[in-house]
């Protein structure tokens, strides 16, 4: 089958970011004033996510040395619902994969899957904590700021959403996707996230925002009171920042890589545009991308391919590197199941793309608009095919970086790293 050429650009994406993310946290946590509420001796426990964030380590070992000239005892808690196989010890190798260890913290880490049910809201859902954290004198929630993979609303994915499917480990992450399918997203995190905060012991948080190019933009130290208000808030920044394909009209997507690390989808939703059906675009929604082929999993997500299922081709290698316990629970937890339904899959990438392509109606597939990423973070430079060449010569916020050529395979077929 006859492919179209290839060409590169560089997309404009936004870059703001902090220079002095250590000096920035200090300066975030001196405004909250913990040393009015958290005295000498007293313990911390600290939200460690399973996100690949920008800084984290740097961030975590800020917000730890920052308790103990307070006088406190900081210690981590993994805060990451059924991640890591729904295990203390998966949860602890996802940090450990992510450089999130007491050495370079600064602080001991304490795992464990059990929780401590402090309430229940009026709908009757339970409202759970990690039994370290319900323990601890005080909590410290720290997450980033993102849109959600498949909720929308004023509030997504942040500080709030930490003290529900981070603090609560499996068993928070099971009641509250299991309430998702009586009650919105919305209502479940106001109500529940209220609740955690009033009988949680949280003292504060720190929210993160990243640029365009996966960059500490910014940090907010935000008062418990304070958390959906300042979500909010958080998450329109975030939107603005936010990276996507340069076209919105796309025939194939190719992804290099998914995993955990990536997105809580594995590839996420608000890039490949599938956030509220698994294989198209609802109305209105964009991208619209007919077919993706995923060639890879990231070795940071542990074997965890959750979101698998949002494609349509895959490699033999990739259905062999998956976890499929720590999968399924991931899977099952979210009340998305077909997320990890597997796709078809091929052993080389020649073969993949010349099956994909012959699914994709009546354009010869010479003329095919391609997309290639190395995964749906890393979006500064994509691989385009030539029937974008006219429009993006006329962008000005895509500089083409070469003329288009032909692509290339090794000899098992196989495209090169990007």
């Amino acid at each position: 089958m006859a492919l179209p050429k290839i060409f590169h650009v560089r997309q404009k994406l936004d870059a703001t970011r902090l220079d002095d993310v250590p000096g920035a946290v200090q300066r975030e946590l001196a405004v909250l004033d913990l040393g009015r509420t958290v005295k000498p001796g007293e313990t911390v426990a600290i939200t460690a996510g399973s996100r690949g964030i920008a800084e984290i380590v740097t961030i975590l070992s800020g917000i730890a040395s920052h308790l103990k000239a307070l006088g406190a005892k900081p210690f981590l808690v993994p805060s990451m619902g059924s991640h890591g196989g729904a295990t203390a010890e998966g949860q602890r190798a996802v940090l450990e994969r992510l450089g999130i260890t007491p050495a370079s913290v600064g602080c001991e880490l304490r795992a464990t899957m059990d929780v401590v049910e402090v309430a229940r809201t009026a709908a009757g859902v339970p409202v759970v904590v990690d039994r370290y954290a319900h323990e601890a004198e005080h909590v410290f929630v720290c997450n980033r700021v993102k849109p959600h993979t498949i909720f929308s609303g004023a509030n997504e994915s942040g500080l709030a959403k930490m003290l529900l499917i981070g603090l609560g480990n499996h068993a928070g992450a099971v009641a509250y996707h299991r309430a998702i399918q009586a009650q919105d997203w919305e209502t479940i995190l106001r109500e529940v996230g209220a609740l955690a905060v009033a009988r949680g012991k949280v003292v504060g948080g720190l929210g993160i925002v990243e640029n365009g190019r996966e960059e500490c933009a910014l940090v907010a130290g935000v008062k418990p009171a304070d958390f959906l208000r300042r979500d909010a808030e958080l998450l329109v920044t975030a939107k603005r920042f936010l990276a996507k394909l340069p076209f919105d009209d796309v025939d194939l997507l190719i992804v290099d890589e998914m995993g955990k690390d990536v997105s809580g989808s594995g590839m996420d939703t608000n890039v490949i545009g599938r956030k509220r059906w698994p294989h198209a675009a609802a109305p209105g929604e964009t991208p619209r991308v007919l077919r993706i082929y995923v060639r890879g999993l990231t070795p940071k997500s542990g074997g965890n391919a959750t979101g698998i299922g949002l494609a349509e081709f895959t490699t033999e290698r990739l259905a062999a590197a998956i976890d499929w316990p720590a999968t399924n629970a991931n899977a099952l937890t979210s009340g998305f199941p077909r997320r990890a339904a597997l796709p078809i899959r091929f052993a080389a990438d020649r073969e993949a793309l010349d099956v994909a392509l012959s699914t994709i109606g009546l354009r010869a597939p010479e003329a095919a608009r391609i997309l290639r990423i190395r995964n749906t973070l890393d979006l500064e430079r994509v691989s385009c095919s030539e029937a974008y060449l006219a429009e993006a010569r006329t962008r000005a916020d895509l500089q083409v970086l070469d003329a288009p050529a032909a692509l290339r395979f090794d000899a098992s077929g196989n495209l090169p790293a990007l």
